[in-house]
């Protein structure tokens, strides 16, 4: 059968960091508490020239040169986000055009902070139903655009980035030893709508808006979500939490993530953290802490890597790999 295998990996990050410290001036907060409830201790913040579309490109850049591969090697680019350069078209063909290809197909996929998960699903269905043989599958993200700077529940959490993988058809055995993208299981539930939110758009209010959220009912939903995606997905493999080698969360909050991966069963020392240094870049969440954990040697070839995320929507899912 064909498998969709990682051929590279690669992210791009603002060139402005901003510390916890810099909302103590005008915010009833502090480093201390936002460290406390969060584990986030920085963020990046684009500048008016870095957008979803510039960041995008120079994650998949990176993925590509990671994969000794070029543009002229892809044939598909599913870009994950919720913050887009234009209403239409889709930032996926301006990432495209930006590449210098006129080959093969881009479109987005709009599934919030499940996004990449969600585009590492669907790639992956192209690949093997026969439409690709190479897909991008970028998650880019400027929160800071629609955040309300003077809403402390919020405005701490996010941060901007963008993360890419190349994936490629490969033919496998159909077993579990195979290498690439073995299961995923995917859920959304609309009811939840009001709990995660834009307050704004084109076909409502003509405008962007300004992100909302009830942190508290977020929480209380976020790990039993999770642990039903994750334990789906190693059902589907015919695997449990000790044949992990590694466990990549969305990184929206270190107590979410710590909840989640006790509930599960994994252990500590297999989850990759970078909440502290990224705070939460929605869709740009999972790779680049993928990237992370591969630059820094910690995920190598034939190890068994969950993907897992939840966003508004609500949407949640995960994703089993073998690397």
């Amino acid at each position: 059968m064909i498998r969709s295998v990682v051929r590279g990996v690669g992210s791009a990050l603002p060139r402005r960091i901003m510390k916890n410290s810099e909302f103590e001036a005008a915010l009833d907060t502090s480093d201390e508490w936002i460290v406390q409830r969060t584990g986030i201790r920085q963020r990046h913040i684009a500048a008016a020239d870095e957008t979803t579309a510039s960041l995008g490109e120079a994650a998949a850049r990176a993925a590509l040169a990671d994969g000794g591969l070029t543009p002229a090697d892809i044939d598909l680019i599913v870009l994950a986000t919720s913050t887009p350069n234009n209403t239409f078209p889709a930032t996926a063909v301006e990432i495209q055009q930006r590449l210098g290809m006129r080959h093969g197909f881009a479109f987005d996929l709009q599934a919030v902070c499940s996004g990449f998960v969600f585009a590492v699903a669907t790639a992956d269905g192209h690949i093997r139903n026969g439409l690709a043989k190479r897909a991008l599958v970028i998650g880019s993200e400027t929160f800071s655009r629609i955040l309300d700077w003077s809403d402390r529940t919020t405005c701490v959490l996010f941060g901007d980035g963008a993360g890419a993988m190349v994936l490629e058809a490969h033919e496998g055995e159909g077993s579990v030893a195979d290498r690439g993208v073995l299961a995923a299981s995917l859920r959304s539930d609309g009811t939840h709508k009001e709990k995660l939110y834009v307050d704004g758009g084109p076909s409502t209010t003509k405008t962007v808006g300004h992100l909302r959220m009830e942190g508290r009912e977020v929480f209380k939903h976020a790990a039993g979500m999770i642990t039903d995606v994750v334990e789906g997905t190693f059902a589907q493999a015919g695997i449990s939490a000790e044949d992990l080698t590694w466990f990549v969360p969305h990184q929206a909050n270190k107590r979410i993530i710590d909840a989640s991966a006790k509930k599960l069963g994994i252990a500590d020392e297999k989850v990759v953290v970078t909440v502290d240094l990224h705070g939460n870049t929605s869709a740009a969440s999972v790779p680049l802490a993928l990237d992370v954990a591969v630059k820094d040697g910690r995920i190598r070839k034939g190890d068994l890597v969950m993907l897992e995320a939840m966003g508004g929507g609500f949407t949640w899912g995960a994703v089993l790999i073998r690397w």
